[in-house]
């Protein structure tokens, strides 16, 4: 997508970092296989995109190397953090080093090699069916191939630079 400049002044990226952390997100993982190589990265920039086909879309920053993998290896893997799951959330958020990330949490495989997160509230595994360059991010649209659901589990939560969890849930 070529994104045109504002034919007005847009506010600075303090003022809306600031507005934007109002916005209360699930915390999920993008996570992609290719070989021996695994990688992913903590995300809150998604949304459900279609029903038809089951489609997600993610927002991944463009010079990253998951950004590369997804596009090398058209698919990746996806799992909405349970509210107990914060640990796993930081290491990949960059507080672990690489190489150490996936040792916090529970991982299996998809059928398709890409990582899959054991507790998760929602996992999926998807194939990558269209991406649109954005200038500093990929919007890669994945088709949900796989999918398993933790219903007892209830999602981590990302707003004012701190996790929550759901409250009055019956």
């Amino acid at each position: 997508m070529h994104l045109r400049p504002s034919r007005r002044p847009v506010v600075g990226n303090a003022e809306f970092r600031s507005a934007m952390a109002a916005m209360a997100s699930t915390v999920s993982l993008v996570t992609a296989r290719r070989g021996d190589e695994r990688i992913g990265r903590t995300v809150t920039s998604v949304m459900s995109l279609s029903i038809n086909p089951p489609t997600i879309l993610i927002s991944i920053d463009i010079l990253s190397r998951l950004a590369d993998l997804i596009a090398k290896t058209g698919g990746f893997s996806f799992a909405m953090l349970a509210d107990d799951q914060s640990e796993v959330a930081d290491a990949f958020a960059g507080r672990v080093v690489a190489e150490e990330r996936f040792s916090r949490g529970q991982w299996g495989e998809w059928p398709s090699g890409h990582p899959m997160l054991q507790g998760a509230v929602t996992a999926l595994d998807c194939g990558v069916i269209g991406a649109m360059e954005t200038g500093t991010h990929v919007l890669f649209a994945g088709a949900i191939i796989e999918a398993e659901n933790t219903t007892s589990r209830t999602p981590l939560l990302w707003q004012r630079h701190q996790y929550h969890g759901l409250t009055g849930l019956d």
